[in-house]
């Protein structure tokens, strides 16, 4: 294949003839540089580009650059925000940093294993056993998509890694979790009443469970205050410069409709009434939208707004606290008040029940309590007869 370069103002530009389209001739034209060598040199990769398809050069492509590539053909197009921010996280932390300067093809599942073993310990600070598992996650899609469907590798070195050992004794405690007392959640009140932007997110996820971005997401649509009902449809994502998007539940499971108490339904007819008064306040300068949680002005509340204030809590009110901890404390409280696991695996949207069982069930102090004072009461009524 042959092609040619001309100056066209300032700058030089290389073509070259592609295969026909629909028995068409196509020209193909970019420009190559400001010198005349430039484009030439151009034209030859492109060229080179262009008959193989496009693919990456296995003879030269590091660990590093392949990564970056499976992150922008194959995880932004597939996965959601949150997940390609923490596989970028990922790659950037933990993957380049290790092996990102080798060849891909010259790392063999040695290697790849002791970058696991390592991660324990962590690089600043030990690591979880949940994110340590995202990052062996993250190097076996890498090194699949490696082999098949791209054919840069003959075979998968990631499917030998073994996870690290951990003590499986380990588990989150009522701090870990940052669960709150009911008088604590009486503190929150006092300190973002309704005219805060923080109240509503704050009373809607003690109540009802859901996550930060679940809470943002919700639209006066999937309030039915004639069925005492909220619905999951979809979850708010920040980006770039403080924007937004509306992006998909996390799961299948977390699409899901539940019952809420009275005094929920109170709060959010309140909420309806302000943002009218607001909009006739504001006018013309009102940001009319249709989510639940709002500032004064209309706009609404972000996740990234939720964070800024769930983290002034400790300094102001002295105890730990991030706005999950309402997500865990409204479990806790089901469960130890005789909710079924079942019955709070479905409300709070997780995939299996697994999750929720593993995740509360030890920590709540209460159940474990009553369960003794159940065989102990079976116990004596039979002794009794």
């Amino acid at each position: 294949m042959e092609g040619s370069v001309r100056k066209r103002g300032d700058k030089w530009y290389y073509s070259f003839e592609g295969a026909k389209v629909n028995g068409k001739r196509q020209r193909i034209e970019r420009p190559g540089g400001y010198t005349k060598a430039e484009a030439q040199d151009a034209l030859r990769k492109a060229i080179k580009n262009y008959e193989d398809g496009e693919q990456i050069d296995l003879s030269n492509v590091s660990v590093a650059d392949y990564f970056d590539y499976w992150h922008k053909n194959y995880v932004e197009k597939n996965l959601k925000l949150n997940t390609q921010n923490n596989y970028r996280n990922i790659i950037e932390k933990y993957i380049k940093t290790e092996i990102g300067k080798y060849k891909l093809r010259s790392i063999g599942p040695a290697r790849l294993q002791e970058l696991v073993d390592k991660l324990p310990e962590g690089f600043e600070n030990p690591l979880a056993k949940h994110t340590v598992e995202i990052v062996v996650t993250v190097l076996k899609g890498g090194f699949k998509r490696a082999v098949y469907p791209w054919q840069l590798l003959n075979s998968n070195p990631s499917v030998y890694i073994e996870m690290p050992k951990y003590d499986q004794r380990t588990k989150q405690t009522r701090e870990d979790l940052k669960i709150i007392a009911v008088e604590q959640y009486f503190e929150l009140l006092e300190k973002f009443p309704p005219s805060s932007p923080f109240h509503s997110p704050l009373v809607i996820a003690f109540h009802s469970g859901l996550r930060r971005g679940e809470v943002c997401g919700l639209q006066w649509s999937d309030i039915s205050f004639e069925n005492k009902t909220l619905s999951v449809e979809r979850t708010m994502l920040n980006v770039k410069n403080g924007d937004f998007i509306l992006g998909t539940p996390k799961t299948q499971s977390s699409y899901r409709t539940i019952s809420i108490d009275d005094g929920l339904i109170d709060e959010l007819k309140m909420a309806r009434k302000d943002q009218m008064e607001q909009k006739i306040r504001y006018g013309k300068y009102y940001f009319d939208s249709p989510f639940v949680c709002t500032k004064q002005n209309g706009e609404p509340v972000t996740p990234n707004s939720i964070k800024y204030y769930a983290g002034t809590v400790k300094k102001t009110l002295g105890f730990d606290f991030n706005f999950h901890s309402l997500r865990h404390t409204h479990a806790t409280m089901l469960l130890e008040d005789g909710a079924k696991p079942k019955a709070v695996q479905e409300r709070l949207g997780h995939s299996r029940i697994s999750t929720t069982m593993d995740k509360y069930i030890h920590i709540t102090k209460k159940m474990k309590t009553e369960t003794v004072d159940i065989f102990s009461e079976r116990l004596r009524r039979a002794k009794n007869q």
